[in-house]
């Protein structure tokens, strides 16, 4: 195994995204991750379509599933449960999803791999916590609901508006790489295990940043504000001839560039104007003003104009646009990874970490389910590796034949 994380063993319980999403950053880094799904249906996201590739493979799953391999595993039946127990005893990572309560009944909880596998890392995802919130399904739309980001978000006074992605998933998967890493660390150094617990409610409180930090520091319950800002002003969204143009002004000399450009001389100078708390207080009579001078030109020759005097801006592009920026700018942001069986190579997005070292690896294709079944049984049936020396890297994965 290669990659910053070579020779970590992960036991993927998890299904859907914030679980698997953090599994597959850390298969991208080198560890060796099983995933365990439930024979005949896997990971709900399998079914999640359309869209879906020329394999007829659900694009939803294949966002946070490569670098895996898929066992099939039904934990109400003592053989299959006793396969689930080995593999986690083995781990060094456990990742697991369910409702608080759910592995434990089945002999996979925290507390009991820990007393076998004292030095495994066990990281559970909930909805809402363990405690007062354990019956809680945790589905993003409704921890964006109930968490508060629907309330800042759309366009006043319209519906409240819930995020193009699920977003909440996807930090609480960060958060959740983030808590494994740290408790690796510290395993490094102690030779101590320990669980790691996530909630979405709580990792979506942590990434409302500014905005809870002015409820909790001052009180400010905030509603929403379209594409505007609430603290800075003009960062925001304004139409032009032909399609919106993003203009991010974080500084007074940005202003007066941009009304520079915008042949405002006289709104660059205006006591209501000069500083940024100032525009926050104008911002309905300065977006009315600057919006007549952007409706009259192009997004394009506008961004290239502020872009030339350091004003941050750019057009609101559609996916297509954004990937053909990201590589008109050398980024790489699609990678394939071919496979056996596949009509053509996997088309993934890349992991946009960059280490110059130990960069991210794509070794496999998103697994069908069960694909990996027999080998890692294989595995798991032998006697386990000698505990490995201090400082050294267990070997974890089979051969490069077996687990292929």
């Amino acid at each position: 195994m290669t990659g910053a994380l070579g020779g970590l063993l992960v036991a993927d319980f998890s299904r859907v995204l914030a679980g698997p999403y953090a599994t597959m950053l850390l298969a991208d880094l080198g560890a060796d991750v099983v995933k365990v799904e439930r024979p005949g249906s896997g990971d709900d996201t399998r079914s999640w379509g359309p869209p879906y590739d020329v394999d007829g493979t659900a694009t939803y799953y294949l966002a946070v599933n490569r670098n895996k391999r898929s066992i099939t595993l039904d934990l109400t039946d003592p053989a299959d449960l006793a396969v689930a127990r080995e593999l986690a005893c083995r781990a060094d990572v456990v990742v697991e999803n369910f409702r608080p309560g759910t592995m434990a009944r089945h002999g996979l909880g925290y507390a009991d791999i820990a007393e076998t596998n004292p030095r495994v890392i066990y990281c559970s995802v909930t909805g809402f916590g363990s405690g007062a919130g354990a019956d809680r399904p945790g589905y993003d739309l409704l921890v964006q609901a109930v968490g508060g980001l629907m309330s800042i978000t759309g366009i006043p006074p319209g519906e409240p508006v819930k995020t193009g992605v699920a977003v909440v998933d996807v930090i609480t998967g960060l958060h959740a790489t983030i808590g494994v890493l740290a408790a690796l660390r510290h395993r490094e150094a102690t030779g101590e295990g320990q669980h790691v617990e996530l909630s979405l409610l709580s990792s979506l409180l942590s990434a409302l940043v500014n905005q809870a930090s002015g409820y909790v520091s001052a009180g400010v319950v905030p509603g929403p504000l379209g594409n505007a800002h609430p603290s800075v002003v003009p960062y925001q969204v304004l139409p032009t001839a032909d399609r919106p143009l993003a203009v991010a002004v974080g500084t007074d000399a940005q202003f007066a560039a941009l009304c520079a450009v915008l042949d405002l001389p006289a709104v660059a100078a205006d006591p209501r104007y000069l500083r940024n708390a100032d525009r926050v207080r104008h911002r309905e009579t300065l977006t009315a003003t600057l919006t007549e001078r952007t409706l009259t030109r192009p997004a394009h020759e506008l961004a290239a104009a502020l872009g030339a005097v350091g004003v941050p801006s750019g057009p609101v592009n559609d996916l297509a646009g954004a990937f053909d920026l990201a590589t008109e700018l050398g980024l790489a942001p699609v990678v394939e990874i071919d496979g056996p069986g596949r009509a053509r190579p996997a088309r993934q997005v890349a992991n946009p970490i960059t280490l110059s070292h130990t960069p991210a690896a794509y070794r496999r294709p998103p697994p069908r389910l069960g694909e990996h079944t027999d080998a890692v049984l294989d595995w798991l049936a032998a006697p386990p590796p000698a505990a490995p020396a201090a400082g050294a890297a267990p070997q974890t994965e089979p051969s490069s034949q077996e687990s292929n």
